[in-house]
């Protein structure tokens, strides 16, 4: 078991708790869109990521990988500017410049291997914390679980994301193709746990996002459920 599927069983595991009516009053509709992903994904992204990890050994996706993540922390690195973690942001802007340089371009994660954290923020959580709260849960079509405020954050992040000033419409979208492509070739052992553990993905995936995004959000550290709005609730 991989890294990341291991992660995703954790998270499956820690989001069987069902959540209330006020968090999804859009169940029926969510559960068609979850229907249609699940089908696009297995027609057509499994398939490829297959083909993308057959084709490609390790070392590469991993450099893939790691390109991606470093042009991600961009986006981490301006959402904890905005959230007043000044000293982290500083951290994240030092990650963007070791592997940019040392790392040729991002390919090697030199800064993790010189013990410069790596972080995950987005714009979405800088909302949370600002006090603004999780809105409505709602699966994208295409995108998947997301909520109001992560629909807000989502559309803000892509201004922060160095891909959408690539000049030429035809690189850019590929590049964000592989991207997803890429993702996707590492959760292919998640989402084998996810369809083989879980009695109803649905539920697993929506409560596994919600306490997921809510973990971020107060930074792995989050108040008593009773506290906090954003926490799930049982019907």
């Amino acid at each position: 078991m991989t890294r990341h599927a291991a992660a995703a069983l954790v998270l499956l595991v820690g989001g069987c708790a069902t959540t209330g009516d006020a968090v999804d009053p859009f169940e029926p509709y969510n559960r068609a869109v979850f229907r249609f992903n699940e089908r696009l994904d297995k027609a057509v992204l499994e398939p490829s990521a297959k083909a993308y990890r057959a084709v490609l050994p390790a070392p590469i996706r991993k450099g893939i990988g790691n390109v991606f993540a470093n042009v991600g922390d961009v986006k981490v690195a301006v959402n904890n500017a905005l959230q007043g973690k000044f000293a982290t942001a500083y951290s994240d802007f030092g990650r963007i410049i070791i592997n940019s340089t040392l790392g040729m371009l991002g390919l090697f994660d030199i800064a993790s291997a010189a013990g410069v954290e790596k972080h995950n923020e987005d714009f979405g959580q800088t909302l949370g914390v600002w006090g603004m709260g999780s809105g409505p849960f709602i699966m994208l079509p295409l995108f998947g679980p997301s909520n109001g405020r992560d629909v807000v954050g989502f559309t803000v992040d892509i201004f922060t994301d160095p891909v959408t000033y690539i000049d030429s419409t035809g690189v850019r979208y590929g590049v964000r193709a592989l991207r997803v492509l890429d993702k996707r070739a590492e959760l292919l052992e998640a989402s084998t746990i996810l369809h083989e553990t879980a009695l109803d993905p649905y539920l697993f995936v929506r409560d596994g996002y919600l306490q997921r995004r809510r973990n971020l959000i107060y930074d792995g550290n989050p108040p008593r459920a009773s506290d906090d709005e954003d926490a799930p609730r049982d019907k």
